[in-house]
């Protein structure tokens, strides 16, 4: 598809790079996570905040929970079963992929703010720069499935005795689930600062609907 951009007088094109299921899977999977903060400060901080009962907080942390854990996997069958999981390779070429990926480093510390050209041109295939496929591999294929195993061992202890012990004891697992809920909500609060850098402040939340990305123009 393609626009035209009468200061200009030139073609600018629009390129569609997130499917219909990227996108439902991106906003249950915002709206799961920000839930789970939510009743995770109820459950952790439970005279603090009155939004609700701390058996009904611990209820609905669990439902949730394993509503994520279920759209995780549905993320991975769709990125396994599709061409887009180029999306998320890193280059073959290491040198080139962490000169790339330092550029961008530069771009995001500096040169976003004097008007620099933007370092990676997105692509349907190729939708991330290397910064994002390092931060979304460790939070997908890391981070993720770590909150999910120490989520499911505090939610039924006695079956999951066995990992338990082998993990360090219960505490050692809170503190993991702890630590990883904190790692979430910091990653939440810099996802959220990032989509204000499109070419409006209101770009990257607009593509997450339609699909398409606002030309740089």
């Amino acid at each position: 598809q393609t626009i035209h951009h009468p200061s200009h007088q030139v073609q600018i094109n629009k390129v569609y790079l997130h499917p219909l299921p990227v996108r439902i899977w991106h906003w249950l999977n915002a709206l799961g996570f920000l839930l789970l903060i939510v009743t995770g400060f109820q459950i952790r901080y439970v005279d603090l905040f009155g939004l609700m009962s701390f058996e009904a907080a611990v209820k609905l942390h669990n439902w949730v929970g394993f509503g994520v854990i279920a759209n995780w996997f549905l993320w991975l069958f769709y990125y396994m079963a599709s061409d887009k999981v180029t999306n998320y390779h890193p280059d073959l070429d290491a040198k080139d992929f962490f000169d790339r990926y330092f550029r961008q480093v530069q771009y995001y510390a500096w040169g976003i703010f004097t008007g620099a050209e933007r370092p990676h041109r997105v692509h349907p295939h190729d939708k991330f720069n290397p910064m994002q496929k390092l931060t979304y591999q460790f939070i997908m294929f890391i981070s993720a499935p770590v909150t999910f195993l120490s989520g499911l061992m505090m939610w039924d202890v006695q079956r999951f005795a066995g990992l338990i012990e082998i993990a360090g004891g219960i505490r050692v697992v809170n503190t993991i689930h702890v630590f990883m809920f904190i790692l979430f909500v910091f990653f939440i609060i810099i996802h959220a600062y990032m989509g204000f850098l499109g070419s409006k402040p209101s770009s990257h939340f607009k593509e997450m609907f339609t699909g398409y990305e606002e030309p740089h123009v």
